[in-house]
């Protein structure tokens, strides 16, 4: 839980400098929001966020 509140703090944040930044339109980051929103409710979740954990471990598992 704790992972997924942060790659969400941080993806808005990305998304928020983005924006303020004449980068993105607002009409394309509407339609990655919503896509984001519609594939978390998919099937394809599970598997996703399995990636991501994976990915989260092996990070945290780098010993400096």
């Amino acid at each position: 839980m704790a992972i997924s509140l942060s790659v969400v703090v941080l993806l808005a944040v990305i998304l928020v400098v983005l924006l303020r930044g004449k980068s993105l339109k607002a009409g394309p980051a509407l339609v990655a929001v919503l896509f984001g929103f519609f594939l978390a409710s998919s099937g394809m979740a599970p598997s996703i966020q399995r990636f991501l954990n994976s990915i989260a471990d092996s990070i945290s598992s780098i010993k400096f």
